[in-house]
């Protein structure tokens, strides 16, 4: 099964310089300059915000200033968000000097009075943060991908998509608990995605626990009841368990809706043939092989199901089958010549149809590959 792929991209928001940001006369000018920028998308109206609110620290008393702060911070954050290409020339330490501005604004006591601003700015640098980390990402730097993903994350922390970044890079790095732990907590209610549950599923599988990853895809499955890959994922795992049981109530909605793909057919008739339901098995062996005439295993899986059914009929069946166990059995000795198992089973099929020339040919080539 090849699972789909996490998509990453960089979080947008949208400028939102709200009216309703309270300030006195003295911010005026600085919030105009945000509107006017908002209206006009032209830097210079944040060039002048920034000289605007800069200019209000002259004294201590302004450096303490709670207010004046908040919108120092928000017009820093601002330009940091919007001016990516650094076209109004601010100086490297903008970035963490607005980090350390905002952390300290965060444990003041009064805090709360500005709430929507500080939301905005917290946005604004989760922006500026997952934005870093991307150039790191495309270096393969996962590294330092992995610090500015959790560095966005504390001002950003329900924000689901942080997650998927924090996961992938962690998968990148070989942290693959964590990965699967990150990737999991997202699958939690009807708003998750598929590539999720698919994520979280593949690296569990991939550090042995089958167990955790078919927990996952039925958790999944629980939300998105109608996703075809994820009802493909927990056939292949239960397959691959021989878990047959539990396989088979998955087969009519697994075979409804993947029509014509002769491996899914070979999954279900494969199923069948251990549950001893041999009409079906055959049925569907049949299909696969019409829809992939090349296909091995099914080819082979068919002359052998018509070998076991002719050891268990009476003579009349007996011999049709054993007939058509020859037939399909040298078929896959055809296209796989050198397998052991078909040779084998084709030395089983002669001794009871007392075909002596074929069962020396056989005897023969089995020799010649074990003595090589």
């Amino acid at each position: 099964m090849q699972g789909r792929k996490i998509k990453l991209s960089v979080l947008m928001v949208l400028f939102t310089t709200s009216a309703a940001f309270c300030q006195t006369e003295a911010l005026k000018s600085v919030v105009n300059n945000l509107a006017f920028y908002k209206q006009k998308k032209d830097l210079k109206f944040l060039s002048n915000s920034k000289k605007s609110v800069d200019s209000l620290f002259t004294t201590h008393a302004d450096s303490v200033n709670i207010e004046k702060n908040v919108y120092r911070a928000l017009v820093n954050s601002t330009i940091l968000y919007v001016d990516s290409l650094n076209k109004l020339h601010q100086s490297e330490k903008l970035f963490p000097q607005t980090i350390e501005l905002v952390d300290k604004l965060a444990g003041e006591k009064k805090i709360y009075r500005y709430q929507p601003e500080m939301d905005y700015i917290k946005r604004c640098l989760t922006n500026v943060y997952i934005r870093k980390a991307f150039v790191y990402i495309r270096k393969s730097d996962f590294i330092n991908a992995l610090r500015l993903f959790e560095n966005a994350k504390k001002y950003a922390p329900s924000y689901k998509q942080l997650k998927v970044y924090i996961a992938y890079s962690n998968s990148k790095l070989g942290n693959l608990q964590v990965a699967a732990k990150n990737y999991a907590s997202l699958v939690n209610n009807d708003s998750t995605k598929a590539e999720y549950v698919e994520a979280a599923a593949y690296i569990y599988k991939a550090i042995g626990d089958t167990s955790t990853a078919l927990e996952m895809i039925k958790k999944g499955r629980s939300f998105l009841p109608n996703d075809k890959s994820l009802l493909l994922d927990e056939a292949n795992i239960l397959n691959n368990r021989k878990d047959y049981k539990a396989l088979e109530p998955l087969l009519p909605s697994l075979l409804d809706v993947n029509t014509n793909r002769a491996d899914v057919a070979f999954v279900a008739a494969n199923c069948y043939d251990h549950l001893n339901k041999y009409d079906k098995a055959e049925s569907l062996y049949l299909r696969s092989i019409e829809l992939n005439s090349t296909a091995y295993d099914p080819i082979f899986n068919l002359g052998l199901l018509y070998f076991k059914q002719g050891l268990e009929k009476r003579e009349k069946d007996n011999t049709q089958n054993m007939a058509r166990a020859v037939q399909w059995l040298e078929k896959a000795n055809e296209i796989s010549p050198n397998d052991t198992n078909c040779l084998q089973v084709l030395q089983m099929v002669y001794t009871q149809t007392g075909n002596l020339n074929q069962l020396n040919n056989i005897n023969n080539k089995l020799k010649q590959l074990t003595n090589q």
